[in-house]
C-alpha cells in the first residue's frame, strides 16, 4: 500500500516528454505567417509545423503538453480525462479570469493543429541509425468551454476528454521526463526560464558524472532552447546568467554554472526535486 510519503511526493510530479525537452518550443510568438519551427540538440532536431488558422505554439502553450503528458502518466491511459477546462490553470497555479481562459483555449487550438517532425541520427560502431518520427499531439479532444470559467460544470456529462495520438502516448510512456511540479508553478509565467529549469532537470536526471555542456554550436545550449532572439554570444550569456539566478531563487542548491571562459555550463548530478518544505 502506498505511504503518505510516496503519495505526496507523486503528487509532485509532473511530466515531460523528451522532444520538448531536449528541443524547447518557441518562447515568443513567431512572426505573423510563420508557421515552420525548428531546433536542434546535436543528432537531435526538432521541427514545428503550425495549423494555418491557428499559428505556431509558443511561450506558455509548452504547459499544455506538460499537462496532458502528466494527466497520461497519472491515468496510466493514452485518453485522459478532467473534469474542468480550468483545471490546467489551477494545476500551475495560474491566475484565473477571462483574459487566461481565453489564453487557455488558444493555447488548446495551437497545440491540436501542430504538427511535430523529430529524427535522431545515433551512430553505432560503423553503421548510422536514423530515427524519424512525424506526429501530431491529439488524435481527439472534446472541451468544453465557457466564457466565465466559473460556469464551468463539474458534472460527468460535460468531462473535457482528449484522446492522445498513438505516437506522443508512445513517446510519454517510454521515455517519461519527470520535473517538479512546484517548480513548473514558480516559473510558469516565464517560458525561457522554465524550458531551462527542464533541460536541467533532464540532464541531472541522465548524468552520472559533472558535465561540461557548450553554449554554441550545434551541440549547444543556445541551440537548444527556444529563444532564437537570444542567438547572439554575449547576449545570450548575460540571459542565461540572469535565468540561472532566478532558478536559483527558488533552487539555492542549484549546481549548474557557467565556466569562467564563457563558453561552457558545468552541471553535476542531483535530484530534480525541490526540497519539500516542512509543514
Amino acid at each position: 500500500m502506498e505511504s503518505e510519503t510516496e503519495h505526496r511526493r507523486a503528487n509532485r510530479l509532473a511530466f515531460s516528454s523528451r522532444p520538448f525537452v531536449l528541443c524547447g518550443l518557441p518562447v515568443r510568438r513567431p512572426p505573423a505567417g510563420q508557421l515552420l519551427y525548428q531546433r536542434r540538440n546535436g543528432q537531435f532536431a526538432l521541427q514545428l509545423t503550425g495549423h494555418p488558422q491557428f499559428g505556431l505554439p509558443y511561450g506558455q502553450d509548452r504547459l499544455v503538453p506538460i499537462f496532458l503528458a502528466t494527466l497520461a502518466v497519472q491515468q496510466k491511459s493514452q485518453i485522459v480525462r478532467f473534469r474542468r477546462a480550468a483545471e490546467m490553470l489551477d494545476t500551475f497555479g495560474l491566475a484565473k479570469g477571462g483574459k487566461e481562459y481565453r489564453r487557455l483555449v488558444a493555447a488548446f487550438d495551437r497545440i491540436f493543429g501542430a504538427t511535430i517532425f523529430f529524427r535522431t541520427d545515433p551512430m553505432r560502431g560503423a553503421a548510422q541509425v536514423v530515427q524519424r518520427s512525424r506526429f501530431n499531439f491529439l488524435r481527439e479532444a472534446q472541451i468544453w468551454c465557457h466564457r466565465n470559467p466559473e460556469e464551468e460544470s463539474s458534472s460527468i456529462e460535460f468531462e473535457n476528454v482528449i484522446v492522445l495520438s498513438d505516437e506522443f502516448h508512445r513517446e510519454i510512456s517510454e521515455h517519461p521526463i519527470p520535473t517538479d511540479l512546484e517548480a513548473i508553478k514558480v516559473f510558469a509565467s516565464a517560458p525561457a526560464v522554465l524550458d531551462l529549469a527542464m533541460w536541467l532537470t533532464y540532464r541531472w536526471f541522465v548524468a552520472e558524472s559533472d558535465e561540461r555542456i557548450p553554449l554554441f554550436g550545434d551541440f549547444g545550449l543556445a541551440a537548444q532552447l527556444g529563444c532564437v532572439e537570444y542567438s547572439r554570444p554575449r547576449r545570450f550569456r548575460a540571459m542565461l546568467d540572469q535565468w540561472l539566478r532566478t532558478i536559483r531563487a527558488a533552487w539555492p542548491q542549484c549546481p549548474a554554472v557557467i565556466c569562467i571562459d564563457g563558453r561552457y555550463l558545468r552541471a553535476a548530478p542531483a535530484s530534480a526535486v525541490l526540497p519539500e518544505v516542512a509543514a
